[in-house]
C-alpha cells in the first residue's frame, strides 16, 4: 500500500498526513477543542493538494489511543465513515506509539529505550516503554493507565522519556538526561508507523478508539467530582 491518509486528533493537536509513495502532503495544528470543526477541512486541503480523491487510497491510518475521549471519537468517526464510503481498510494505530516515533524523527541521532508518560487527566498517565532504533520503534510491554502516586519504576529505566505525564512524576522520581516533554501525537508519525506494515488493516467498522480507561468508571468518577465542586 503506497497512498496511505492518516490523521491524529488524539491529544490538544488536530493533524493529517498523507503518503502518495515516497511523496508526503501534511497538516498540524494545536486546536484544544477545535477538532471537530478541522479535521474534515484539513482532510480536503490535503486531498486537494494531492489530486486525488478518498476513493483512490490504498487505506486509511489514524491515533486509536489512548488519549482524549472526545478527541478519539472525532478521529474514529471521521476515519470509519472516509473508509466505509471508500470501501478501504483502516489501520489503527497506537498514540504512545506515535509520540514515540516523533521523537525518534527529532531526535535522530539517539538509539536506545524511551519511557513515554501521557497525562491521562484525574491524577493518572497513559505510559509504555519502546525501544528506539533510527527510525525504528518497538513496543516493550503493555501500555499502562496508573495514577500519579504509584509511578510506575519501569518508565524510570530508560535511555530517555517524552510525553507531558512527565510534568506530573513526583519529586524523587529519577528522570533520563534526554527528555522532551512538549510533544504531542503528530500524523505523519501515524504515517510512519501504518507504512512499517507492523499493524494489520482492519475493516472500517472494526476500527475503534483504545481508551485503556473505562468508560462507565469514568463518567461514574466525572459525576463524583462534579458533585463535590
Amino acid at each position: 500500500m503506497r497512498r496511505i491518509l492518516a490523521l491524529d486528533t488524539s491529544s490538544n493537536a488536530c493533524s493529517v498526513a498523507l503518503a502518495l509513495g515516497n511523496h508526503r502532503i501534511h497538516r498540524f495544528a494545536l486546536t484544544p477543542r477545535g477538532h471537530m470543526q478541522r479535521l474534515l477541512p484539513m482532510v480536503h486541503e490535503v486531498l486537494a493538494e494531492a489530486g486525488i480523491g478518498a476513493s483512490e487510497l490504498d487505506c486509511f491510518a489514524f491515533g486509536r489511543g489512548p488519549g482524549s475521549f472526545t478527541g478519539l471519537r472525532v478521529a474514529t468517526g471521521v476515519v470509519q465513515g472516509l473508509a466505509f464510503g471508500a470501501d478501504r481498510p483502516v489501520i489503527p494505530v497506537s498514540s504512545l506509539a506515535t509520540i514515540a516515533q516523533g521523537f525518534a524523527r527529532s531526535h535522530a541521532e539517539f538509539s536506545g529505550t524511551l519511557a513515554v508518560a501521557v497525562d491521562a487527566r484525574m491524577d493518572e498517565i497513559y505510559g509504555a516503554r519502546f525501544s528506539v532504533d533510527g527510525n525504528r520503534v518497538t513496543a516493550l510491554g503493555d501500555e499502562l493507565l496508573v495514577a500519579v502516586d504509584q509511578w510506575p519504576a519501569a518508565l524510570c529505566e530508560a535511555d530517555a522519556i517524552c510525553g507531558s505525564g512527565w510534568q506530573l512524576a513526583p519529586s524523587g522520581i529519577e528522570r533520563a538526561s534526554v527528555c522532551q516533554i512538549d510533544i504531542e501525537p503528530d500524523a505523519q508519525d501515524v504515517l510512519t508507523l501504518a507504512l512499517q506494515g507492523d499493524v494489520m488493516p482492519i475493516c472500517a467498522t472494526q476500527a475503534l478508539p483504545v481508551y485503556l480507561r473505562d468508560s462507565v468508571s469514568w463518567q461514574k468518577r466525572t459525576r463524583v467530582r462534579t458533585t463535590s465542586l
